[in-house]
C-alpha cells in the first residue's frame, strides 16, 4: 500500500466484497452471480498496475469505467437509473 492507486483500488474492491456478502445473505433467491462481480475486480487489479507503472490517466479511466459497472451492473444501494427511450 504505497501509491494513491493501491489505496483506491483495494477501497473499491472493499466495497465489492461487503455488497457481495451483503447480498448473499439477503433472504430469497439472489439476483446477482460471483461472474457479475469479475469484471470490476480485474478492473481494480489492471487500474492498479496501470497506476502503479506510471500511467495515471489510464488508471484513471479504467477506475471510471469500473464504478460506472458498479452503478449501472450491479446497482447498489438500490440504484435504478432511468435512461430516457427513443
Amino acid at each position: 500500500m504505497e501509491t494513491v492507486y493501491d489505496w483506491i483500488t483495494v477501497a473499491i474492491f472493499g466495497g465489492l466484497v461487503v455488497l457481495f456478502l451483503h447480498r448473499s445473505v439477503q433472504p430469497g433467491e439472489p439476483q446477482d452471480t460471483i461472474l457479475h462481480y469479475l469484471p470490476p475486480a480485474v478492473g481494480c487489479a489492471v487500474a492498479n498496475w496501470f497506476g502503479n507503472e506510471g500511467q495515471g490517466l489510464i488508471s484513471f479511466l479504467i477506475v471510471l469505467v469500473v464504478l460506472v459497472y458498479i452503478a449501472l451492473v450491479l446497482k447498489p444501494f438500490g440504484l435504478n437509473f432511468k435512461f430516457p427511450k427513443r
